[in-house]
């Protein structure tokens, strides 16, 4: 089985800056990057890309575009053109995927909220293809990611990305937010063709309110069994661990990254080599 892909997610290292993210993260031997896309305008797209690859870093995926329902105060129009600006980030960063999420539903009945995310899918996806993106959108918990998104789980992604049927539009499996949903890992695994990412953390129960994820291991969801499951049902991408919360913030980021790797090595039953120093 091929050896699959680790990221870390600069959410996880929210404190430090897109250099620090790219040096220890690098230095950790951690072959991959989730692209924040606030840190990334920050420092500058094209001085970020090139930095990135002077680390060697594969970044995985570039968030987020959206909020095409308006709950952030954006018109259509404004999320649109930005989710464009995006997709040409994501291209000129070389990552593959940009995560999409649609925006709250807000004021509007369900089927209106969805006719807007799919409009704006629709003149995306033109541009994606142009750039060998894929657009990923994911469903959230509806106690903790109702302001984000009105997809509440991975039927409701599945049933979306049927109706555009574009192999541009893939899914966003963030384990944390799917905790909860019955029969979990046999989702996942009849999800696997579908999915361009999947997120990892920890977590004691299902999210409410602010997040309270958990580094891989210390929580109650089965990382292990779901890393086997959607490996055995041929998914072939990258895991992307997004951690967030008050243990997280408070924590040692270094030693949160090594113990990510040594996990998430020990869980695929990959080598764990020493960490290459930082240049």
């Amino acid at each position: 089985m091929r050896v699959s892909l680790l990221a870390i997610n600069q959410l996880t290292t929210f404190r430090w800056s897109f250099e620090t993210d790219a040096e220890r993260i690098a230095a950790a031997g951690i072959p991959g990057i989730h692209v924040w896309r606030q840190k990334l305008v920050d420092f500058g797209v094209e001085k970020g890309a090139h930095l990135l690859e002077e680390y060697g870093l594969q970044p995985v995926a570039l968030s987020w575009a959206g909020g095409f329902t308006g709950s952030d105060g954006r018109t259509f129009a404004d999320a649109l053109r930005d989710g464009k600006l995006a997709i040409q980030q994501a291209a000129e960063l070389q990552a593959p995927v940009l995560v999409v999420h649609s925006g709250s539903r807000g004021g509007h009945t369900v089927n209106h909220a969805r006719r807007l995310f799919q409009s704006a899918l629709s003149e995306m996806l033109p541009i994606a293809e142009e750039h060998g993106i894929q657009l990923a959108v994911e469903p959230m918990h509806p106690a903790a990611g109702a302001e984000w998104t009105f997809l509440q789980s991975l039927s409701d992604a599945i049933e979306l990305i049927k109706k555009l049927d574009s192999r541009h539009l893939k899914i966003v499996a963030d384990v944390y937010q799917l905790f909860g949903e019955p029969n979990l890992i046999e989702q996942l695994k009849q999800a696997t063709p579908h999915l361009a990412l999947v997120q990892l953390a920890d977590a004691d129960e299902a999210p409410v309110g602010e997040p309270d994820r958990r580094p891989l291991g210390s929580g109650k969801l089965p990382l292990r069994e779901i890393i086997a499951a959607v490996r055995s049902s041929g998914y072939q991408g990258p895991f992307d661990v997004e951690l967030m919360g008050l243990e997280i913030e408070n924590s040692d980021y270094d030693q949160l990254i090594a113990q990510t790797r040594s996990y998430f090595n020990d869980a695929i039953g990959a080598k764990v080599e020493k960490s290459v120093p930082a240049k």
